[in-house]
């Protein structure tokens, strides 16, 4: 074997990939056939529940100052996401080509072997690994794994050559997205419905300013080139009537609004992840950050069974946890490409739903919908309303090591969290303890906290509350042996 799993695409799902298998101790190859990144940057910021899942992981601070908001919108409605409960905010104006390189140096010094200009030909499964046929500076050659992981885009080589079903519906429309200098517009951060489409203005750091033009009625096209600024600048004086051809472009990229799932996320020793599994219409920023949480959710099973500590069956909870969030994903992305992108005709549904949203319930549900704090495994292990939820950031006190529960979670392992020091309770737990970290803290819990009457919960590597005490159905070995592997000899 070459390594244990082949992730293809250095992206921010394989990235994050990459560096997940390593802190489950995971030997990995990133191939990417780019020799370098390209600094363009689609994504702009990330969610609250990215934002989540970067704390956890102790990258928070890899980003220097980050500016937060509680601005956003569904389909160019604002809504406001300070209705939501939680420890972060929304990330802003931190583009995507910062969030890879973060990510890159991150797993790099973990140890992932990433390879540029290695470009995947083929591949082949076989009973006991997956072979790819890759071409790479020096030719032609081939590598083996025991696991292949997709990470490599819309366009994915490994979604074609495993012959992943990839249905859904084709694109309608193409959209212009440019980055310019030499022009100040007035900034319309959510977008502006106008007679003959909808455009989007947005400050970006270096004087840089981000444009986003979509003329109605007019047809995608397969290009092999980006479009030319001429294009762009020819679009927005037809929509606005003002003429932006002075400007000086620093990159200019089209997308229109494909919709597509494919029907698993996983075929025998091969995984999707990403806009490899899922494509959509780019509405509220949502791909990039559905994209690393579906590494995360994958990246400790895959090593935990890798590894020898769980069994393959725990591989399948990653399609049927993650295809459920892709499937809303692609539901609400539609949604908003028809009232953002849609005539007049729309305006009466565009009106319902801007009175809809004052109310606080309303404007929550559409917020945590975008934002992923709505997700909730089906783990089917009873009545406490954390099961299935990530846990919130909670501080602890008395423990010399861990401050929060956050903090818990930085290497990567399993979470038992005993909050009433419970010895009994530890004591069951003891024969898991080279998969989960035990922690006995007390917590300090706001009014209203979901933890309040909890005794202990059992954290996944993710972040998610597989067992608490009391509520859960099955007893703590049994949750252990369903997340963990069965206890050590």
């Amino acid at each position: 074997m070459d390594a244990q799993v082949i992730v293809v695409g250095a992206g921010p799902a394989g990235m994050m990939l990459a560096g997940e298998l390593r802190l489950a101790g995971v030997d990995v190859i990133v191939l990417e056939k780019l020799a370098k990144r390209t600094g363009e940057s689609r994504g702009l910021g990330f969610t609250a529940r990215t934002m989540e899942i970067f704390d956890q992981r102790g990258l928070l601070p890899r980003f220097g100052d980050i500016e937060v908001s509680n601005v956003g919108h569904f389909g160019g409605l604002p809504v406001d996401f300070g209705v939501l409960d939680g420890a972060h905010q929304a990330a802003k104006t931190i583009p995507q080509s910062v969030t890879e390189t973060v990510l890159e140096e991150w797993s790099t010094q973990l140890g992932a072997d990433i390879r540029r200009r290695h470009e995947v030909l083929s591949v082949k499964e076989k009973e006991d690994s997956v072979e790819v046929e890759v071409r790479g500076p020096d030719g032609v050659h081939r590598l083996r794994a025991e696991y292949l992981v997709g990470c490599d885009g819309g366009r994915s080589t490994i979604r074609k050559a495993v012959g992943f079903d990839f249905p859904g519906t084709a694109a309608t429309l193409e959209m212009f997205l440019a980055d310019v200098k030499g022009i100040r517009l007035e900034p319309r951060m959510i977008g502006e419905t106008l007679p003959g489409g909808m455009v989007m203005v947005g400050p970006l750091p270096g004087g840089i300013t981000r444009l986003i033009v979509c003329e109605r009625g007019t047809p995608p096209q397969r290009r092999e080139q980006p479009p030319t600024w001429e294009e762009v600048a020819a679009a927005w004086q037809r929509l606005t009537g003002d003429d932006i051809s002075h400007a000086e472009p620093v990159w200019v990229s089209s997308f229109g609004d494909a919709t597509r799932q494919v029907t698993e996320y996983r075929k025998g020793r091969v995984f999707l992840a990403g806009d490899s599994a899922h494509i959509h219409l780019p509405a509220g920023g949502q791909g990039m950050n559905t994209s690393i949480q579906d590494s995360v959710n994958l990246g400790w099973k895959l090593g935990a069974v890798v590894r020898g500590r769980a069994p393959e069956a725990l591989l399948d909870t990653y399609h049927a946890e993650r295809h459920p969030v892709g499937e809303r994903l692609l539901m609400n992305t539609r949604a908003q490409g028809l009232l953002f992108l849609s005539g007049p005709e729309v305006q009466p549904l565009r009106d319902v739903l801007s009175e809809l949203i004052r109310y606080p319930e309303v404007s929550r549900h559409f917020a945590a919908m975008v934002s992923g704090l709505e997700i909730r495994y089906d783990l089917d292990g009873g009545p406490h309303p954390l099961l299935g939820r990530r846990l919130p950031d909670v501080r602890l006190t008395g423990h010399r090591l861990v401050s929060s529960s956050t903090e818990a979670l930085h290497a990567g392992r399993g979470v038992l969290l005993d909050l009433t020091d419970n010895e009994r309770l530890r004591d069951r737990a003891w024969d898991w303890q080279d998969r989960v970290d035990i922690v006995t803290a007390t917590p300090v819990l706001p009014d209203g906290s979901s933890l309040t009457g909890t005794t202990a919960v059992l954290v996944r590597p993710d972040g998610y509350v597989a067992w608490a005490a009391p509520g859960s159905h099955a007893d703590l070995p049994m949750a252990l042996e369903r997340w963990f592997g069965p206890a050590r000899a």
